[in-house]
């Protein structure tokens, strides 16, 4: 560390101090203010105030650098040095009435304010107050230090902070020399004001609730390099003039109310590398332009059309391409795949036609390959070779015919396959049991035929969570040994992978899926009577099996399931008591009407004695013997009425296994698939 040094050039060591102790006492003091404690965000311990100790000159002490000539206090960087405690209003260190630089990031000051006091340090050209868990209202004196160069305070507790509008635009007054802004999810609540600082190269705003018209004005900051206004109540157009940021990098304006057309100067610009607008209405046609700078670019979630420009193929350092959810038309052209960078290319939900270019499965560095809900047709004759990096294959509701193609067994990450809503002919494949990652398999509303095989190679589907052979030709049973093999649905936990998912099988190895929280297997045609085994489902919180041909009794083991908050046995041949006590007790009627042997509370038909409490007539316990002659005996209900070519549709999941036979993915499906794709680009982010 240079620190010592120059200390020691600035105090002869013939001093008995290098150090003026009213310096080490304010620094000994504020640090006995906090306790020291992990972090999330700061990796392996390393507490930054470990070597602050009297017996030592302060010089030497870590994160401290000191004037060479007065010796005072300039910059202290105790950013991630896992402070833990209140941070008092009269806190010593403000004492330090020299510093210029001061960061006190990634530490946790839980429940304390921004202290009016930090107005005081009058020197400062660096304040680093983000993600401390500071709240409440960001004081007016924070204007007062007029030197300031970067200001960073922001929290991941969206609105924890706030800064009123008069106070945000006398800070944009007075802070003339800005270069940095940084107010992320900060709450203003205001329109943006036009008084920026001229050198300003980064403003974040995103996320303060700012709203009104865009103003041009931001777009005449030509040494902004920065400018993320995402997730506002911004509205209007962007500004046709942009071309006097020459300097700016990345543009983030998703997630507002913009609209009209693209300005394509934007995509022109000459430094320009992330671009994002998703998430608002920009309308018309992206027009050609010229650029070799781009990474990313996303537009999704707007009124686009017209066809995809040419102009994207020449960006041989784009990675990220989303082009999802706006109108654009024509063919996918196969010159795309001379992107070789390119990671994300979704073009799903527009409305592309043609056949998919052949050479996608080529592309080494490819792993989100969007193309759902278009047009498209033709087979799918892509051949995916070994060295792809595919996580992610969405083909959903296209024209596609043909066979699933046999090259798919190269994409060893792949983490999600939706071959769903096409016209592809062929047997049940198996051998997608072999991709060593795979969660999440949609094969349905396809003209899928024959057995579900029952393949005896070990380890077949050890990672899925979901798979959708619905509304397709399959015949035959249901092989047991099939989820025998779903490891990954009898895993209970918080850290087990995605919390609900989607399944079909009701024997009573059910029972092994301790993970199951969702089972509906609501408007079959199935017969035979409720497992006792279900009480094994010790997490389940919904059981609906509504609408079928269910008789017998209402085993009265499913009370011991205290997890158990939705339960809909309607429309069946259910007779006897309904089983009492525990979550029994919260259900209505709702739960078992339209089952007319059904007698007890919550319904009119009493069962027992004249009090009208229930008896059980199912043994409240089974012992092993007796569990398994039960799962022999076959006392289930009877799948071959299900599986006689699966006309109500067939789904089997996992974890929380959602038997889900109805048209339409259920809300959580789609969040999990947004929270998968997520988790992938953020991961490719960070690389």
């Amino acid at each position: 560390m240079v620190y010592p040094f120059l200390c020691q050039l600035a105090f002869p060591s013939s001093l008995p101090h290098l150090c003026p102790k009213d310096q080490a006492h304010a620094l000994l003091q504020f640090r006995q203010m906090f306790t020291i404690n992990a972090s999330d965000y700061c990796g392996p311990p390393n507490p930054r105030t470990l070597s602050w100790n009297k017996s030592t000159d302060c010089c030497s002490w870590d994160r401290v650098q000191y004037d060479e000539t007065t010796g005072q206090a300039i910059e202290l960087d105790l950013a991630c040095s896992r402070l833990q405690g209140k941070f008092h209003s009269n806190s010593s260190l403000f004492q330090l009435s020299s510093l210029k630089r001061l960061d006190l990031s990634y530490n946790d000051f839980s429940g304390s304010i921004i202290s009016p006091k930090f107005g005081e340090l009058s020197c400062l050209t660096h304040l680093y107050l983000s993600r401390s868990s500071f709240t409440g209202i960001i004081p007016a004196e924070i204007s007062h230090l007029s030197k300031l160069y970067v200001l960073r305070i922001w929290t991941d507790d969206p609105y924890g902070l706030r800064l009123g509008p008069y106070n945000f635009e006398l800070l944009l007054k007075n802070l003339t020399q800005l270069r940095e802004l940084d107010l992320y999810t900060v709450s203003i609540s205001s329109p943006i004001p036009l008084n920026f600082s001229f050198y300003l190269t980064k403003l974040q705003l995103s996320g303060a609730q700012l709203r009104g018209i865009l103003p041009e004005r931001v777009f005449h900051l030509s040494n902004l390099e920065y400018l993320y206004l995402s997730s506002n109540s911004l509205t209007g157009p962007i500004p046709s003039n942009v071309s006097g940021l020459q300097n700016l990098q990345r543009l983030y304006l998703s997630s507002n109310y913009l609209n009209g057309t693209i300005p394509s100067q934007i995509f022109s610009l000459p430094s320009l590398s992330w671009l994002d607008l998703s998430n608002n209405s920009f309308s018309g046609k992206i027009q050609e332009f010229k650029s070799q700078t781009l990474v990313l670019v996303s537009v999704k979630q707007n009124q686009l059309q017209g066809p995809i420009p040419k102009s994207f193929q020449g960006q041989q350092g784009l990675i990220y391409l989303i082009l999802s959810q706006n109108n654009f038309s024509g063919h996918i052209s196969s010159t795309v795949c001379n992107l070789k960078a390119l990671g994300v290319l979704d073009l799903g939900r527009n409305h592309l036609n043609g056949t998919i270019p052949q050479c996608l499965g080529e592309m080494s560095g490819l792993m989100i390959l969007g193309l759902n809900n278009n047009s498209l047709s033709g087979t799918i004759n892509t051949t995916f070779t070994t060295k792809n990096q595919l996580r992610i294959i969405n083909l959903y509701g296209n024209k596609l015919k043909g066979k699933v193609p046999p090259s798919l067994i190269n994409c060893i990450y792949l983490e999600f396959l939706d071959l769903g809503n096409n016209e592809l002919n062929d047997t049940f494949p198996s051998w997608l049991g072999g991709l060593p990652d795979l969660q999440i398999l949609s094969l349905r509303s396809n003209k899928l035929h024959g057995p579900i095989s029952d393949s005896r190679t070990g380890n077949l589907f050890a990672q899925i969570r979901v798979i959708d052979l619905s509304s397709n030709g399959f015949s035959g049973t249901l092989p047991v040994s099939l989820f025998e093999n779903f490891q990954a649905m009898k895993i209970i936990g918080e850290n087990s992978g995605t919390r609900e998912y989607i399944a079909d099988y009701l024997p009573s190895i059910i029972g092994d899926l301790v993970g199951l929280r969702m089972l509906n297997l609501s408007h079959n045609c199935l017969e035979g009577h409720i497992p006792s085994s279900f009480h094994q489902l010790s997490v389940l919180e919904s059981l609906d099996l509504s609408s079928n041909k269910i008789g017998g009794e209402i085993p009265q083991q499913l009370v011991s399931l205290t997890s158990l908050a939705v339960l809909n046995l309607s429309d069946n041949r259910l007779v006897g008591c309904i089983p009492k006590g525990k979550q029994f007790d919260t259900f209505e009627n709702s739960s078992y009407q339209g089952n007319d042997g059904l007698r007890g509370l919550p319904l009119s038909k009493y069962c027992g004695g004249d009090d009208g409490v229930p008896q059980a007539t199912t043994p409240v316990e089974l012992d092993d013997d007796e569990e398994e002659e039960e799962e022999e005996g076959g006392d289930l209900i009877s799948w071959q009425a299900v599986l006689m070519g699966f006309g109500c549709g067939l789904v089997i999941g996992v974890s929380i296994i959602y038997l889900m036979l109805s048209t339409h993915y259920p809300v959580w499906f789609s969040r999990m698939v947004v929270k998968l794709e997520h988790r992938i680009v953020t991961r490719m982010k960070r690389c």
